[in-house]
């Protein structure tokens, strides 16, 4: 692999996996309707994603900070205090509860279904319907008026709903992100609120993948660190960026602009798979 190359795939990785469009769905419609194109490997893949889990966490480092310590033992009667600050560490100790049940509830299906949902990553035609699937909630979720729910104000059903959901989203083509962010706002929570559970919970999801196959990362070569390095850095730095453009446009212009993009290259692979 070229630099070139790494960096290209890693803006591709840094763009697709913050963004609702399916980077799941690009790693099995470039390589199949690209004959030349060929994987780079375990180990690259690994250091793709190591690159978009530092940019979300970089990115949520304030909430991250911020659900950290309302875990601490309180240190004095001030601490018990009823107030604002009370009422938001409560608020912060629920959402870490919502997420362990999320992350549960995606780790327990994701393991039952693993043989079945790695199937279908040989299938371009189910991954371009799921594409279209994706699309069609995204352009939902901004015809949808919602009580613009907040942190606070979040419950179990909550957490339940989007762990499931996220579960679901491991099917290729379905978006991890547009899947959870569009039922967080179906499930009536402020659109941001919606966006920033979601990424809160990917770090596990992504992270648990990065720890099963980090062993590979043990293998490389030393020569060909500064090619893979210079991946991970694009990915990174693009996926920092992509979080930037995803949270300045999700109150403004909403989510059709990506529903869009889904349904036309669900239909730009159906087509050509079908010339081929």
């Amino acid at each position: 692999m070229t630099l070139m190359e790494a960096v290209i795939l890693g803006i591709v990785q840094g763009l697709t996996e913050p963004l609702p469009v399916s980077s799941s769905a690009h790693l099995v419609i470039v390589p199949a309707l690209l004959p030349g194109f060929r994987q780079p490997g375990v180990a690259f893949d690994v250091l793709l994603h190591l690159g978009t889990l530092l940019a979300v966490v970089f990115f949520l480092r304030r909430e991250i900070g911020e659900l950290l310590a309302s875990l601490l033992p309180a240190k004095g009667p001030a601490d018990h205090a009823p107030g604002a600050d009370a009422g938001e560490k409560a608020a912060n100790r629920r959402t870490v509860l919502w997420l362990v049940i999320a992350t549960f509830l995606t780790g327990v299906i994701g393991i039952l279904f693993k043989d079945r949902i790695e199937s279908l990553f040989e299938s371009v035609e189910t991954t371009a319907c799921m594409l279209f699937i994706t699309g069609i909630l995204l352009f939902l979720s901004d015809r949808v008026k919602t009580n613009q729910r907040r942190k606070g104000e979040m419950n179990l059903t909550d957490g339940i709903v989007l762990g499931l959901v996220q579960a679901v989203a491991l099917i290729p083509g379905i978006s991890r992100s547009g899947s959870t962010i569009t039922f967080g706002i179906f499930r009536g929570l402020e659109r941001k609120t919606s966006a920033t559970f979601s990424f809160l919970l990917s770090i596990p999801a992504i992270s648990g993948a990065v720890i099963l196959k980090s062993a590979d990362l043990l293998r490389l070569p030393a020569s060909d660190l500064p090619t893979l390095g210079a991946g991970f850095l694009a990915a990174a730095v693009t996926g920092f960026l992509s979080l930037k453009l995803l949270f300045a446009i999700i109150n403004k212009t909403g989510l059709s602009l990506f529903a869009y993009y889904c349904w036309f290259v669900g239909a730009a692979a159906l087509i050509i798979r079908g010339m081929g």
